[in-house]
């Protein structure tokens, strides 16, 4: 059912509300973002037809028999710990979140809403289209005060880099992504409003707001994974970050700065050629190619580096082993990618989880969409366990002290949308 609305953000705000107390949800939010490759604006799935539920290692395997089982729309995320069913890995690390390794789910409602127009698919949509406008949203953010810890002090990370730095001396690694949790017990949210607040700080390209349950995933990335247009493989990979300033003046030369900073070009055509290296698995041969290198994409926090990496795809490559062959995605690992994340998860103290994992969906007419989790808040209702993670590359021009405090700046919408103002190390 194709209906027509007068303004299409109060829509979405109320679809989102009307959807909230389903418990499975999942919304993806292009925020009107200019990208060529975006199939649609927003996509709201509510209330679940079938689903799968993976924590055994054998998440891939089993989302490949989901998805012949169901070639229509199906939505879900895939957790950074599925590197440990890719690799010879393990996750040893703290976990107060207990996300299961992957899940997806086919919705009994979906609201697709692209190029100004609204389509209901369901076999209530006359009734959901009714109960939607009827929706009152309460933008209002109301939360107990919450007590933020780290698992890393200032001086715990600075000392951390400097080890992992000896790696690289050593040529153990190239490049690497540390990160770090920032969490709070007892805490008690409104997991829609803190989304509403979040996105509307930094509305970016991948923003999603995830149910599962008494588990909330509320994202505000900028990052794509992979997707897959018609026979088109398309990879994203961010490395490079900078700040944005009110004067423009100075913000512009934020941007060239970045553009021309020796440390941000190398981790990106690092991660670049990584990411290059792990699509020639599901290429026709001699079609991969970057398509943009160091293209400089601003965010109302940040400017980043961003290049963009396709290929034809193998037609004798399935869309889940496609997406398996370059699992997890080269900007969250390193390079060599199997010895970075074996280091990282000798050096990080929390498991990543959701966080460095992807979230999107697959379509009816074969094409998928996956971004990358990060600047997201996850939330356990249940255990009242709020955590979110943040990371840099750490390189052999890396400084220390530049990475925290790039790492703070990442964190800076999450950190608004809780009310919170950290411009000072954690005791």
């Amino acid at each position: 059912m194709k209906i027509r609305v007068d303004d299409l953000q109060e829509f979405k705000l109320k679809a989102l509300q009307w959807a909230s107390p389903f418990d499975v949800v999942c919304c993806l939010d292009s925020n009107n973002f200019n990208d060529r490759y975006s199939k649609f604006d927003f996509l709201l799935a509510a209330g679940v037809q079938d689903e799968l539920i993976v924590s055994n290692g054998l998440g891939f395997s089993a989302l490949e028999k989901f998805r012949e089982k169901h070639p229509g729309w199906m939505t879900g995320f895939f957790t950074y710990d599925l590197k440990n069913e890719v690799e010879v890995l393990s996750s040893a690390n703290a976990d107060g979140l207990g996300f299961p390794d992957l899940y997806f789910f086919v919705p009994k409602h979906l609201i697709v809403v692209s190029g100004g127009q609204v389509d209901i698919i369901s076999a209530a949509s006359q009734q959901i289209a009714g109960e939607i406008a009827s929706q009152q949203p309460a933008l209002q953010v109301i939360h107990d005060d919450i007590q933020l810890n780290s698992r890393f002090t200032r001086e715990e990370y600075i000392d951390t880099v400097g080890k992992v730095k000896e790696h690289i001396n050593r040529g153990d690694i190239y490049v690497t992504n540390f990160c770090q949790e920032f969490f709070a017990e007892n805490a008690k949210i409104d997991p829609l409003k803190i989304f509403f607040k979040l996105n509307s700080i930094s509305p970016n390209p991948f923003s999603a707001f995830f149910r599962l349950k008494d588990k909330y995933i509320l994202t505000a990335s900028p990052e794509r994974f992979l997707a897959k247009r018609d026979d088109k493989l398309i990879s994203q990979p961010i490395k490079g970050t900078s700040k944005r300033y009110s004067d423009p003046a100075d913000d512009e030369l934020s941007k060239k700065k970045l553009r021309g900073h020796p440390k941000e070009q190398q981790e990106n055509v690092m991660i670049v050629d990584l990411v290059r290296n792990d699509l020639t698995r599901s290429a026709v041969p001699g079609t991969v190619q970057t398509e943009e290198l160091f293209g400089i994409y601003s965010f109302n926090q940040v400017h980043q580096m961003i290049s963009t990496v396709v290929c034809d795809k193998d037609q004798c490559i399935s869309d889940v082993h496609a997406i398996r062959n370059t699992f997890p995605m080269g900007s969250m690992t390193g390079a060599p990618k199997v010895s970075a994340m074996r280091l990282m998860e000798h050096y990080e103290r929390s498991k990543r989880g959701v966080y460095s994992g992807a979230i999107g969906y697959f379509s009816p007419d074969g094409d998928f969409d996956f971004g990358v989790v990060i600047r997201t808040l996850l939330y356990n209702e249940t255990a009242k366990y709020l955590s979110f993670q943040v990371g840099s590359a750490i390189t052999f021009h890396a400084d220390p002290e530049k990475e925290y405090e790039e790492c703070l700046l990442k964190a800076q919408a999450i950190l608004e949308a809780l009310g919170q103002h950290l411009s000072f190390p954690l005791p």
